[in-house]
């Protein structure tokens, strides 16, 4: 850049220095209020409607996506030609609690694809304090962690285990079965649970 350039950069810089001090002394311009920019910060996302306890509806830019909670599964309360499961209530009423009103951040996973077969985007789901959402519904036992890989796999095994063992949640309240193909665990029906 020639001298003559750098002088009309610092120039130019002043003027919009001076420009923006004196709008926003003049009150036509307004200084960022943190707690609204928080609110649309980009990757979180307003809840648009509670599926059950995995899977929710978020507004993305004004289209509605929806999101299955990576690694983790939850009782049924809604999928075709398969009745309500034990727990399944329970765990889409607590996410629907934990969320509330709230934005929720979306993370992708490395290890697993982008959508699913229902075309469903695959998220784990933070809170805005930071939670995780997904491992919490594992750990208090609203929901099974996934047999097949994915980056937290471990960390989602660990907290079933625990969870099983403390007999906490659908742990303490049905009877799951593990396939022995797959490895995974499913939660039998309402109404099996309540003949017993």
């Amino acid at each position: 850049m020639s001298r003559r350039g750098k002088v009309l950069f610092v120039w130019g810089a002043l003027i919009v220095i001076v420009t923006g001090l004196l709008a926003l002394q003049r009150g036509w311009i307004h200084p960022v209020n943190p707690s609204r920019f928080l609110k649309a910060d980009a990757g979180s996302y307003r809840i648009v409607q509670f599926l059950d306890g995995d899977t929710i509806i978020v507004d993305m830019n004004g289209t509605s996506e929806t999101v299955r909670f990576i690694g983790i599964d939850t009782p049924e309360t809604h999928k075709p030609n398969t009745p309500v499961q034990c727990y399944g209530p329970a765990a889409a009423a607590y996410t629907k609690q934990r969320i509330g009103g709230s934005r929720v951040r979306l993370v992708a996973d490395t290890l697993t694809t982008n959508r699913d077969r229902y075309e469903r985007l695959l998220r784990y789901v933070y809170l805005s304090d930071g939670t995780l959402l997904n491992q919490e519904l594992v750990a208090k036992g609203y929901a099974f962690a996934y047999a097949f890989p994915f980056a937290r796999s471990q960390e989602f095994a660990r907290s079933m285990e625990q969870a099983q063992g403390s007999h906490v949640g659908l742990w303490g309240n049905c009877a799951p079965t593990q396939d022995p193909l797959t490895g995974q665990w499913h939660s039998p029906d309402e109404v099996s649970v309540t003949d017993q």
